[in-house]
């Protein structure tokens, strides 16, 4: 029996995290639960489901919410009055991080952005296995985090980067060639640049393969998702950014792959289910029986694979710049993306201009030192969003 602390239990991961835990209840078992506290319904309904001793929410405005929400749901489930207990709440912008220094064996850090780094570190010295879906964490706080994480004691969420751990077991470290990691292409793979001029929001947002939240999906369409994966990869595995490729994979079937010395390549495939990689995460090294469903071996497959196309897609080659001159080059590719998602959705940025803008802000940033904190990493996003934001604001006034 594992231990679990969910971190962003009301979002995608963590509600596929609790559908797992739901299945396996000889397996795992939540003692909190965080959120931002958006949805304090859904959260009331798994606190009392898990019977949870904590429960925490980031924005400090919505406790009352949520004690009225536990008792909306204590009386939907039919308890007597003072039949149930409702778990300790903890609020405010350092909830996350409280809740990842809680006694459990996994804290699964479903956080989005930014904010997310702070519990990764709380995890990482409380001594957790920390099952890490944040790309933030690794991405603009990389420095810290190795700082603190002892060998085997992050466990990667993201389907591609657990695809690469399962692929690792292959052989060891000195073997490995080469990462590859797979991609989508999003709603406008194999266009040239030049048609992706007129792209609209809604045709962005059209992913053909993943149902997931429009920042994502749009970072997808860009191939900036790509450029954070590549990083991550890099400061998870250690390998060189010269040694990391990304291939183009419409099926989602091939999460990504390892070529090795002698040239064998060891690939991992599943059906796109978000899932099995959760599922895996809370177990590791074990596998959970029944996680997700797998390739249907009776019938006919058809798998594409083809190279990037750097010239209609330049993100990636953006990111692993920015990763080789590190010093907070990474965080502020990340954050200056973001305003320009932003600015992309609200009609002020045309599509080729999220990265077009994100590569003027990367060349004009200053010479940042390696982050020693986590307020020196703040400190790097704040100018690229507020750089991003001159630049975007130039881009409007003469469109």
């Amino acid at each position: 029996m594992r231990d679990l602390v969910l971190l962003g239990s009301t979002g995608s991961i963590g509600t596929q995290a609790i559908d797992i835990v739901r299945r396996n209840p000889d397996r795992f078992r939540v003692v909190a639960l965080g959120a931002g506290g958006g949805n304090v319904a859904l959260l009331a309904e798994q606190a009392l489901e898990l019977g949870v001793e904590v429960v925490g929410v980031a924005r400090a405005s919505v406790v009352q919410d949520l004690q009225l929400a536990f008792y909306a749901e204590a009386q939907r489930r039919g308890y007597a009055t003072g039949g149930f207990r409702i778990p300790r709440i903890v609020a405010g912008p350092d909830a996350m991080t409280e809740l990842a220094r809680v006694p459990c064996d996994v804290v699964l850090n479903g956080v989005v952005g930014s904010l997310g780094l702070a519990p990764t570190l709380a995890a990482l010295e409380s001594g957790r296995i920390l099952a890490l879906a944040n790309k933030e964490s690794l991405v603009a706080g990389g420095p810290l985090v190795h700082k603190v994480a002892k060998p085997g004691q992050i466990v990667p969420v993201d389907s591609e980067h657990s695809a690469l751990a399962q692929c690792l077991r292959g052989g060891a470290a000195a073997e490995v060639t080469k990462l590859i990691l797979t991609a989508s292409g999003g709603a406008f793979r194999g266009r040239r640049r030049e048609e992706l001029a007129t792209v609209t929001v809604e045709d962005a947002l059209k992913h053909p393969t993943w149902d997931m939240g429009p920042v994502v999906t749009i970072n997808t369409a860009t191939m900036v998702n790509k450029g954070l994966e590549v990083i991550e990869a890099h400061e998870l595995f250690g390998v060189a950014y010269d040694d990391i490729e990304v291939m183009v994979h419409p099926q989602s079937v091939i999460h990504s792959m390892v070529e090795f010395a002698d040239g064998s390549t060891l690939a991992q495939a599943s059906p796109p289910d978000m899932r099995l990689p959760i599922a895996l995460a809370l177990a590791w090294p074990e596998r959970v029986p029944g996680a997700a469903a797998a390739v249907n071996w009776r019938e006919a497959h058809n798998w594409e694979l083809r190279p990037l196309d750097d010239e209609a897609f330049p993100a990636v080659r953006l990111a692993k710049d920015a990763g080789r001159q590190g010093h907070c080059r990474p965080a502020i590719y990340n954050a200056a993306n973001e305003e320009c998602v932003a600015a992309f959705v609200a009609g002020r940025l045309p599509f080729l201009g999220i990265v077009d803008t994100l590569e003027r802000v990367l060349a004009a940033a200053p010479e940042f030192a390696e982050p020693g904190t986590v307020e020196e990493v703040l400190a790097a996003e704040a100018w690229a969003r507020a750089q991003a934001q001159r630049m975007i604001s130039i881009v409007a006034e003469g469109a």
